[in-house]
């Protein structure tokens, strides 16, 4: 009897299935992987002798597999390879690092008010045409070219047109190089789709392990890969749990999620775009995501037509690790101080709206200036928009975005024109643009008071 996970092969390799279930002595049942078009009653079933596999090593970089490890990028299948099985524990405690750091992506927006956790799991958030994409090649872009890290997308139910279109911007930004892509594209039946996450994380953890490098894993969409697991749920004949979901649905997400981790060989740092069914954040598809997750990243629409980007939603998202423990007594409270004066400004705009900015108290006319300032500041040119836009990309170290802002909310800025803090890197770019005050003496920093 083939072994829980044996992969099978029927009529000539053509299609494949992966054993679930064991029924009894003679019988088991699996998951089709591939279309299932002429299998029929009798037909003979050869086993494997293993598991699925997919192929690990340096020949896999810049190239585009799917769920059995086969290039779909029309070029040769990579030679020098070891293959092996997507089903792996994840790291024991004993492996695990116990240091908590911040993993600097050089994304203004990001390092000072979302701190990300290296080895941690962060959710992006957000619809069609606000950035997502953008966001996610930028991270990419700093990942390879400054950190000297591997970067692997893996596409769980994508459409064929956004793999396509995410390759060719890959190559064109110069990133592919150092990056592997992985798709389970949304026409293929749901075992390959719900496995799909397993291939891609085998490959990271190879990186990780063998080669000892930081590995950034993009994985969009992880609502497709819950979505698998319930219609593969169904097709084995499982009772559905809440709202039709399957009702192994935390163990399964958990594998996934687990393997995951920083150790002491190096970190899997994870950014997942996250669907919430219907925007309903208690649906058990969102909660049991959320629960894995050290950080949110709240992209809005509304930031986008403003042409605020990155677009990231500043009140909305939030983040485990921005605690004083974590970041130091200084970033957190520099980031509470921005949350604050943004929070007001939010309170002010129906005021200004209704009766105008004349109208408003002197002290909160500077609450609003700071507030403005600050969203103009935190946006930022990206290397991954360099041949649209024409703006040179730029990378911002943490001290220099903390000192940017934190100059601005002592008024340093307030003579200068908004525009000035307009897609800049650090704050002193702001001197040189049109407008600027020839000479501005820099008052003194005073430290930041608790909100």
């Amino acid at each position: 009897m083939p072994p829980i996970n044996a992969l099978l092969h029927a009529k000539e390799k053509a299609i494949s299935i992966e054993v679930l279930a064991q029924l009894d002595a003679h019988c088991v049942r699996g998951i089709a992987l591939t279309p299932t078009q002429g299998l029929a009653r009798g037909t003979v079933v050869e086993d494997t002798g293993g598991p699925l596999k997919v192929p690990v090593g340096k020949a896999i970089l810049s190239r585009m597999f799917d769920v059995f490890g086969n290039a779909i990028d029309r070029q040769p299948a990579p030679t020098g390879v070891e293959w092996r099985s997507v089903h792996r524990a994840p790291p024991s405690l004993a492996q695990r690092s116990t240091k908590t750091e911040i993993f600097e992506t050089g994304i203004k927006v990001i390092d000072v008010l979302v701190p990300l956790e290296r080895g941690g799991k962060a959710g992006l958030f957000g619809g069609a045409g606000v950035g997502k994409t953008v966001l996610l090649t930028e991270m990419i872009h700093n990942m390879v070219g400054h950190q000297n890290g591997i970067s692997i997308f893996c596409g769980i139910g994508e459409r064929c047109r956004e793999g396509e279109e995410l390759y060719h911007d890959m190559q064109k930004a110069g990133v592919l190089p150092n990056m592997v892509m992985v798709f389970g594209q949304m026409d293929e039946p749901p075992g390959s789709r719900f496995r799909v996450g397993h291939a891609a994380l085998t490959m990271a953890e190879y990186f990780r392990d063998d080669e000892h490098r930081d590995v950034l894993l993009l994985i969009d969409n992880i609502f497709r890969f819950i979505q698998a697991g319930m219609e593969v749920s169904g097709l084995m004949g499982q009772m559905p749990s809440r709202l039709g979901y399957q009702p192994t649905l935390g163990t399964e997400l958990s594998q996934l999620e687990e393997r995951i981790a920083n150790t002491t060989a190096g970190a899997i740092t994870s950014i997942q775009a996250v669907y919430v069914p219907a925007d309903d954040l208690t649906d058990p598809a969102a909660v049991h995501t959320f629960s894995h997750l050290s950080a949110s990243i709240v992209l809005s629409r509304k930031r986008a037509s403003e042409g605020l980007y990155p677009s990231v939603d500043l009140l909305q998202s939030s983040s485990k690790m921005a605690t004083p423990g974590i970041i130091g007594e200084r970033h957190y409270l520099l980031a509470q101080e921005i949350r604050k004066t943004l929070a007001q400004y939010e309170d002010l705009k129906g005021t200004i709206a209704m009766l105008g900015l004349e109208q408003l108290a002197p002290d909160d006319r500077k609450v609003v200036a700071r507030a403005r300032r600050l969203e103009r500041f935190l946006t930022q040119p990206f290397f991954a928009t360099e041949q649209f836009s024409g703006i040179k990309g730029k990378l911002v170290s943490l001290k220099d975005s903390l000192d940017g802002c934190e100059r601005i909310l002592r008024d340093e800025f307030k003579d200068y024109p908004e525009s000035a803090l307009y897609m800049i890197g650090a704050i002193d770019e702001a001197k040189s643009k049109p407008g600027a005050p020839k000479s501005a003496a820099k008052p003194a920093l005073a430290p930041v008071a608790a909100p």
